[in-house]
């Protein structure tokens, strides 16, 4: 995977834009735009999307399980789903809320693999890294309760001081300027999703500041 933008091409099914198809031409623009990876959730997802571009994919399969707290590719049935679609890396939720055994199983199962430890704090992240997970992601910084009070940038200025793995600032970096300011801080790379893709968000920034003007 080349250093630069990654987008996340993602839209829930209670979201206007849920869709494989949807999706798929997403991804297209985004390549158009200079995107040199794509972020997709879901086999169906990252299989359409590799029909139309032909740029790396990291996937994931997010999934709620009763009485589990993680839920970004949280069990070993999404790691075999995702790895049997060729996605190029496979990303799961590496916080303290998932068990290390499992984190140490997916990788000893899958070698060749290259995973992606979707973090929330710095600690978190070395602990990864100590694991041998090829890139490391500030996804989930400020999503967990052990993470409410940290800023993205900083967590992500530890990481890539302090750890081998390629780090990759994702996760409310969600302007050009952010963006650029991740990559000159040392990040491997940059996902941004709904800044891009999801244009009921937008539509809504939009909206809030027009409506205080009315």
């Amino acid at each position: 995977m080349n250093r630069g933008l990654i987008v996340s091409c993602q839209a829930l099914e209670t979201e206007p834009l849920h869709s494989s198809y949807i999706m798929s031409r997403m991804a297209v623009a985004a390549k158009e735009g200079g995107a040199v990876g794509i972020r997709a959730n879901t086999v169906e997802d990252i299989i359409a999307i590799k029909k139309e571009v032909d740029l790396p994919i990291i996937g994931i399969i997010k999934k709620d399980y009763p009485h589990m707290i993680p839920y970004i590719t949280p069990t070993m049935k999404e790691v075999d789903a995702l790895v049997n679609s060729g996605v190029d890396v496979v990303a799961v939720d590496a916080t303290i809320n998932q068990n290390i055994d499992f984190l140490k199983e997916i990788m000893e199962k899958y070698p060749s693999q290259k995973f992606m430890a979707d973090i929330s704090t710095a600690e978190e992240g070395i602990r990864a890294d100590e694991l041998g997970f090829d890139y490391i992601g500030t996804t989930l910084v400020g999503y967990t309760d052990q993470s409410k009070c940290l800023n993205n940038f900083d967590v992500l200025d530890i990481l890539v001081k302090k750890c081998k793995a390629s780090i990759i600032a994702e996760g409310n970096f969600d302007t050009p300027e952010k963006a650029r300011k991740a990559l000159a801080n040392g990040s491997y790379a940059v996902v941004v999703g709904s800044a891009i893709t999801r244009p009921q968000l937008i539509t809504k920034k939009f909206n809030d500041e027009i409506i205080k003007a009315l």
